[in-house]
C-alpha cells in the first residue's frame, strides 16, 4: 500500500510537471526587459520567448511578433526549442505508460508486466527531466553574461522570466518522479535476486530405497 501511495504521489508530481513544462515552452517571457524612461506613462516591457516575442505598454497595449524564421535565430534558442519539445513529448509518453504500470490500475497485466511499464515510464520522466533542464540552464546562462557584458548597453540587457523558472521546476518534478518509478520497480527486482524462490530437493535416500526395490524385483 506505500508503494501505490508513493506511485500516485508521484504521478502528481509528473502531472505538474508536464503542465509546466508546456506551459514553459509556449510562455513568451523567458528574459525580460523593463524600460521605464523618463516617464511611467512611455513605461515599455519586453519579453522574448523560444516562439515571440512580446512588448506590453503601460497604455494597455499589447503586441507579439513570431520568429519565422529558425537559422536566423541564436543557438540556445534552437536548442531549447529542440529539447522542450522532447521533453513534452517524453514527459506525455511517461505519463500514459506509468498509467498502465501503477498499482493502483487494473491495467498492464501481471505483476512483472507492470514493473516494467513502470520501470520505462521513469525512464522516460528522467529524460523529460534532462531534457527540460539543459535549455533553462543554458539559457540562464546567456542571459547572465550578457547582463555582465559592460560593451552591451543597458536598454539590451536582460533578466530571467517566469518562463524560466517554471521550467526549472518542472524539470525538477520530472527527475523526482522519474527516481521515484525507478526506485520502486528495482527495488522489488532486487529483493527477488537476493531471496530466490526455494526449490525442494527429494532426499537421496528415498532414490536408493527405489533403486533397491527395482534390484529386488529382477533377482
Amino acid at each position: 500500500m506505500a508503494s501505490a501511495s508513493l506511485q500516485f504521489f508521484a504521478f502528481i508530481l509528473a502531472l505538474f510537471g508536464v503542465f509546466g513544462d508546456i506551459a514553459a515552452t509556449l510562455l513568451p517571457n523567458w528574459k525580460v526587459n523593463a524600460d521605464v524612461g523618463s516617464n511611467i506613462i512611455t513605461a515599455i516591457t519586453q519579453m522574448q520567448g523560444l516562439w515571440m516575442d512580446c512588448t506590453w505598454y503601460s497604455t494597455g497595449m499589447f503586441s507579439c511578433t513570431l520568429k519565422y524564421s529558425i537559422l536566423s535565430l541564436p543557438v540556445y534558442i534552437q536548442v531549447a526549442r529542440t529539447t522542450m519539445v522532447l521533453s513534452c513529448i517524453l514527459s506525455a509518453f511517461g505519463i500514459c505508460i506509468t498509467t498502465v504500470g501503477m498499482k493502483c490500475t487494473r491495467l498492464g497485466g501481471d505483476t512483472d508486466s507492470k514493473n516494467n511499464a513502470c520501470f520505462a515510464g521513469g525512464i522516460c520522466f528522467i529524460l523529460a527531466g534532462i531534457f527540460g533542464l539543459v535549455p533553462t540552464c543554458w539559457y540562464t546562462r546567456e542571459i547572465i553574461s550578457n547582463f555582465l557584458d559592460q560593451t552591451i548597453p543597458e536598454s539590451s540587457k536582460h533578466e530571467p522570466g517566469g518562463a524560466v523558472y517554471t521550467g526549472f521546476i518542472s524539470a525538477g518534478f520530472l527527475l523526482i518522479t522519474g527516481v521515484i518509478f525507478c526506485s520502486s520497480c528495482f527495488k522489488k527486482q532486487q529483493g527477488a535476486w537476493i531471496y530466490p524462490p526455494k526449490q525442494h530437493h527429494f532426499p537421496s535416500t528415498e532414490q536408493e530405497s527405489n533403486a533397491g526395490y527395482s534390484l529386488k524385483d529382477y533377482v
